[in-house]
């Protein structure tokens, strides 16, 4: 079923204890798409500059991914990212951000995207968010990203935001700080109560929990031993477990299961190297054979 999301497109520059890349391909709508393509098509919603090469369109073209929403901007310049990880390969610090024509963003969908079964509002402004849910024509499932910029600087709009999706993807720190609780799971029920009939709190390399009325369950991070470069994991696993949901076109309980550990499939590749490098060598047999893996893993 058609899969939408809206989101950053960037370059980024990332520093590891191992290397260093310039401006590769990023940003949250790029590895959404990626991941998600999978296993179902996508409508991707993004804007760039000018310094966009025609190429990234192309490779993104390419995995199934309809870029009819890439916005461009004549003179502009493409949201660039500078980071840097901490030898732990968890933590980070950003050293720069230019917002250029991202700063500016206001998504306007294509007649055709507005008619998507599925969606997913990555990171960004709530504000942003909820002017693309004014777009789409009756949705069956809306999940959103957030961070902590917008729990301190946009609480209101996140607040309206929550009270309009089916899920939320966040992490361990952003569901604490939303919340004021230290225990996730007291942080995961709060959560539910702002609105959300589900909520997916990622732990990094401890993987994923989830949380609805009705179940609350943990999944490990596949282990890997390569973890090259982070950025986009957290991304790629929204990717795959959208991916995944919109292909089934079902999110019963047992379908969203699935889902997450397809998610935590798809990010345990991505972390293997830099921006979509290790993705670009896959493909969904790999990730099935990474699946029986994880299976075995977790029988006991």
């Amino acid at each position: 079923m058609p899969l939408l999301v809206v989101g950053s497109v960037a370059f980024d520059s990332i520093q590891t204890p191992a290397a260093t890349r310039e401006r590769v391909l990023g940003g949250s709508a790029v590895f959404f798409s990626y991941s998600a393509s999978y296993f179902a098509p996508v409508r991707l919603v993004g804007v760039v500059g000018e310094d966009w090469p025609s190429e990234h369109s192309e490779l993104l073209q390419k995995r199934n991914i309809d870029t009819a929403g890439l916005h461009v901007v004549q003179g502009g310049k493409t949201f660039f990212w500078k980071g840097k990880y901490l030898p732990n390969m968890n933590d980070r610090e950003t050293l720069e951000v230019q917002l250029n024509v991202f700063g500016d963003f206001k998504p306007t969908l294509p007649e055709h995207f507005r008619r998507s079964d599925f969606v997913f509002l990555a990171n960004g402004s709530p504000v942003t968010q909820l002017k693309t849910l004014e777009q789409v024509q009756q949705p069956k499932l809306v999940v959103a990203d957030t961070m902590d910029l917008w729990i301190r600087e946009q609480h209101a709009g996140l607040m309206e935001l929550m009270r309009r999706v089916d899920g939320l993807v966040m992490n361990d720190s952003e569901a604490k700080l939303l919340t004021g609780e230290e225990n996730l799971v007291a942080a995961g029920h709060k959560v539910l109560e702002l609105g959300p009939k589900f909520v997916v709190i990622k732990k990094g390399e401890h993987g994923a929990m989830f949380f609805s009325k009705h179940e609350t369950y943990v999944l490990p991070a596949f282990p890997t031993d390569r973890v090259v470069d982070p950025t986009g994991a957290g991304d790629s696993f929204a990717g795959g477990m959208m991916g995944y949901l919109a292909a089934k076109n079902s999110f019963e309980p047992k379908v969203l299961k699935e889902a997450m550990a397809y998610g935590i499939l798809v990010a345990s590749f991505n972390v293997e190297d830099f921006s979509l490098d290790r993705l670009k060598q896959i493909d969904r047999s790999d990730l099935d054979l990474r699946m029986e893996k994880y299976r075995k893993m977790l029988s006991f």
